[in-house]
């Protein structure tokens, strides 16, 4: 099994550009919320009865258990995160409605993926994830590890 440090070895051989990392830095968020927010959309009125419950939130659970099984200190940073996205998640289908959310979700998990392919293109090397998919949940962690060591926290 690999460690999570392995993971962002790994991961990190293909973000070493300045550019591709600053993409990331602005759509690897973007693209985690969206997909949350996709998810969240799917109707689910007979299975949870709150309506923070929703199939983002089942999405997240399957993620967190993936961190935790890595790294307790990435697990929490993770939980916060994603804790702090399907509160947004909540507020925006409150005040805007599923329909706005909806196609504000698309719209930023294209134009988030253009922006992705484009940072590996400027790179050189292919998405980590196309060689194993797992790699899509490290992306977030990556970037919660590089603020973890500028902090002083070890993980």
């Amino acid at each position: 099994m690999k460690t999570i440090h392995d993971w962002f070895l790994e991961y990190g051989e293909s973000h070493q550009n300045k550019t591709n990392k600053i993409i990331h830095w602005i759509c690897i968020p973007l693209i985690f919320w969206s997909i949350i927010a996709l998810f969240s959309l799917i109707p689910h009125e007979d299975y949870f009865k709150f309506d923070f419950l929703h199939w983002g939130t089942v999405v997240v659970l399957i993620g967190l258990l993936f961190y935790l099984r890595l790294s307790f200190k990435i697990f929490l940073g993770m939980f916060l995160f994603s804790f702090s996205v399907l509160l947004e998640i909540y507020f925006c289908t409150q005040f805007f409605g599923k329909d706005v959310l909806m196609y504000f979700s698309i719209f930023v998990f294209i134009i988030a993926w253009i922006l992705q392919f484009i940072g590996h293109k400027i790179e050189g090397k292919k998405p980590s994830f196309i060689k194993d998919i797992q790699f899509l949940l490290i992306g977030p962690a990556w970037l919660l590890a590089y603020i973890y060591r500028k902090i002083g926290i070890k993980y």
